[in-house]
């Protein structure tokens, strides 16, 4: 008997049994302990070659080597210390690795790409940008492989650029776009130079075109379009574009004030893509329009901001989509991939499409026509008081499944994990709008639950082939407090009045910045920059900060002087505002509401971690993910925390994620939820895992970058599997 391990796209190994071998062999397989009860679970190696696992976006693997039964023995196999970590804790990995042929390939704090040996952590290559004189910035969530025929390649999104890499040498295709590279700024059908834009999100492949989006500014400043584009992967070739903001003819350009898409941007894909690739159909889940929170100057439903989009993957035809959010005002973006997966209702089996939302729902459409599998009903909600607003009347809310996250944050809810903090919430409760769902943006401030992060997050959920959807939720409120505009004239003409409009979204109004934001304070900037370094960060931009390029000279300085205070409030940029200050409103911010104790204001669990059947709408269980240590301390468990990265399921029975600020990878109980094995990270893994067998042993990767919410940073990919012996 020959067993023979092939390596590659999840082949199945060779098992060749001669007939007159056949006798023997069986007689001989009881006392064979060469082959360990590991080897005999998983013959084969499964790779780990697309985003999320497959481009169905199923987040699942057919390893079967680790159980609940055996899962508690998972030890660290391996560690790979990437290097880059950015030592004020300001720096993440937020990157679910591939694992192709026994090659593991990821991204490092500072945006480099690396190979390493999938099977033990030994470095391959690494490639960085910057070493060929392109810039860096933002975060990199995952990367598309793509075979020619004879060799593998990898697209690397940083910055604004799709970076063509040879798999095997880590060097640059230079038959790629312009020397390696495409310039996502270019072909989007009006000038957007100078605009926020990053490609930060793997895209999807389908034949040889890769269809992708990008990341793109949300704030008062003017914003790119977010049209979706395919690209030739041999060339680099612009193929097909899809506008997401209609021009004049197109289907839905009545849903938008006239010529809108010449100044309004926004209703990009940012978080991926599903693709069925037997039929052809990708499935695109956009975000809302730009400026977020106000949209007196794009009245109307803004087809197709916030939607699901089914096109055609040969030529961007759409097909048919839906839109989540009317007209939105809550950055109610779609957070991540759809699923796609089959499911049994009243005994038909329907080929879904399963989308989860920020606002803790789930909608689920047949992926060939959008019909609903379960009802949806339009539902009346408040209207807008702000100057120019008009909110849209209704909004759509799925009958089933019932929510994954709390709609109501009323003051029974208000947290009692003790007096004090109970106390500090109410009061401040009691001064703010009454909370009701979908509740517009206000002057006295809004709550906005689930929070800005969800519900749902980029990490996205996870699905069975028996049809049973995994999700981990936040339920966390935060609160969206208005600002008027500060202007003269009708214009923005001083530098702090700049400053309000394009910088105080992040940094706040009173220049603190935002710690579980990882946005620093700017009060005291002279200590750590000089102004000259100032202003060249406001035209290139750093890291996550967005390059503010569409401001133009005079503008800089003024905003430059006001940080500094080299110049009274109203001298600087006095010039003709056609640029910024197009919204009569800014914002405070994305300010999380926290008690006294910088715990959430809402009673726990602030974290979950769901199982819900798609075949019927209900749910097989809810659990917390995740604690607060010091209220363990205490004596106060089931809290859950905040998180950030999806969960992975395996055939073997189990859920994998990480994602909880706690610092701890954990595995549960793919049927009933109990959490069987959890191990202590160097820092938070705000990531997906990946799950793939190299040598007949399994193995559960993941990116270990922290640096979200206060967490320390981190540089390294972890990976666990059972012991070899």
């Amino acid at each position: 008997m020959q067993l023979t391990s092939v390596t590659g796209g999840g082949r199945m190994s060779g098992m060749s049994v001669t007939r007159t071998s056949l006798t023997t062999a069986i007689g001989l397989l009881s006392g064979l302990c060469l082959f360990t009860s590991q080897a005999a679970a998983q013959a084969v190696d499964l790779d780990w070659r697309f985003y999320l696992g497959s481009k169905s976006s199923s987040q699942y693997s057919p390893a079967t080597q680790v159980t609940p039964t055996n899962v508690r023995h998972l030890i660290r196999a391996w560690e790979y210390t990437t290097g880059g970590r950015d030592s004020s804790n300001r720096s993440q990995i937020q990157c679910n690795p591939l694992v192709v042929d026994g090659v593991l390939f990821g991204t490092t704090p500072d945006l480099r790409l690396f190979a390493v040996d999938a099977s033990n952590g030994t470095e391959l290559w690494q490639w960085d940008p910057a070493g060929e004189g392109l810039r860096k910035s933002g975060v990199n969530r995952g990367l598309v492989y793509w075979h020619d025929g004879n060799r593998g390649r990898i697209i690397f999104g940083n910055d604004r650029y799709l970076h063509a890499i040879d798999a095997g040498s880590g060097q640059r295709i230079s038959s790629f776009g312009d020397g390696g590279s495409v310039d996502l700024m270019d072909g989007l059908g009006r000038d957007v130079e100078g605009l926020q834009l990053q490609a930060n999100t793997p895209g999807v492949v389908y034949r040889n075109l890769l269809i992708t989006g990008m990341r793109l500014g949300e704030g008062p400043a003017p914003a790119a379009p977010g049209h979706i584009r395919a690209y030739d992967l041999r060339s680099g070739k612009l193929v097909w574009r899809f506008n997401t903001i209609p021009q004049p003819g197109e289907f839905g350009y009545e849903t938008w004030p006239p010529n809108a898409w010449k100044f309004i941007g926004g209703a990009n894909v940012w978080t991926g893509f599903a693709l069925d690739e037997d039929r052809g159909i990708v499935y695109c889940p956009t975000g809302s329009a730009a400026f977020d929170f106000w949209g007196g100057n794009r009245l109307g439903d803004n087809l197709f901001a916030n939607c699901l989009i089914a096109l055609d993957a040969s030529s961007g035809e759409r097909l048919w989509h839906f839109q989540f959010v009317h007209h939105d005002l809550w950055d109610r973006d779609l957070p991540a991939p759809p699923n796609l997966l089959t499911i049994e209702k009243d005994g038909r089996r329907i080929d879904a499409v399963a989308q989860v939302t920020k606002s803790g729902h789930v909608f689920v459409f047949d992926r060939v026509t959008g019909e609903p599998v379960y009802p949806i009903e339009e539902i009346p909600v408040p209207p807008s008081d702000l100057q120019g607003e008009v909110a849209a009347p209704t909004q759509p809310v799925p009958v089933r499944p019932a929510p994954f996250a709390r709609q109501l944050f009323s003051w029974d809810q208000i947290t009692d994990i003790s007096e004090e903090s109970h106390r500090g919430v109410l009061e401040k409760f009691s001064r703010i709008r009454p909370h009701a769902p979908f509740a517009p943006p206000s002057l006295e401030g809004t709550i906005i639950f689930p929070g800005f992060d969800g519900g749902a997050e980029w990490g996205g959920a996870a699905t069975s082939p028996d049809g049973i959807l995994y999700v981990n939720a936040n339920e966390m409120p935060w609160i969206l407090t208005m600002v008027p505009a500060e202007r003269r004239d009708g214009k923005v003409s001083t530098g702090r009045a700049i400053y309000s409009q394009v910088c105080a979204v992040c940094h706040g109004p009173d220049r603190a910045g935002n710690p579980l934001q990882n946005v620093p304070g700017l009060i005291n900037l002279e200590s750590r920059l000089k102004p000259e370094d100032t202003m060249k960060l406001l035209e290139t931009g750093r890291k996550v900060m967005p390059s503010f390029a569409f401001l133009s000279q005079a503008q800089r300085e003024a905003v430059t002087s006001f940080l500094y205070g080299t110049t009274g409030e109203t001298d600087g940029a006095a010039e003709a505002d056609d640029v910024v200050g197009r919204s009569p409103y800014s914002s405070t911010g994305y300010n999380r509401f926290l008690d006294s104790e910088n715990h959430p204001a809402v009673k726990p669990p602030w974290g979950t971690l769901n199982a819900i059947d798609l075949n019927t709408g209900e749910y097989r269980w809810k659990v917390p993910l995740g604690e607060w240590e010091d209220l363990r301390a205490r004596g106060i468990k089931g809290t859950g925390t905040e998180n950030y990265g999806g969960p992975v399921v395996t055939a073997g029975g189990m859920v994998f994620i990480a994602a909880s600020r706690d610092e701890h990878i954990r595995a549960f109980d793919r049927g009933t939820g109990e959490e069987l094995w959890k191990a202590k990270l160097p820092a938070a893994g705000y990531a997906t895992p990946a799950v793939y067998t190299v040598g007949g042993r399994q193995f559960i990767v993941i990116a270990c970058g922290g640096g979200k919410i206060g967490t320390r940073s981190g540089e390294s990919y972890i990976a666990f599997a059972l012991p070899e012996e």
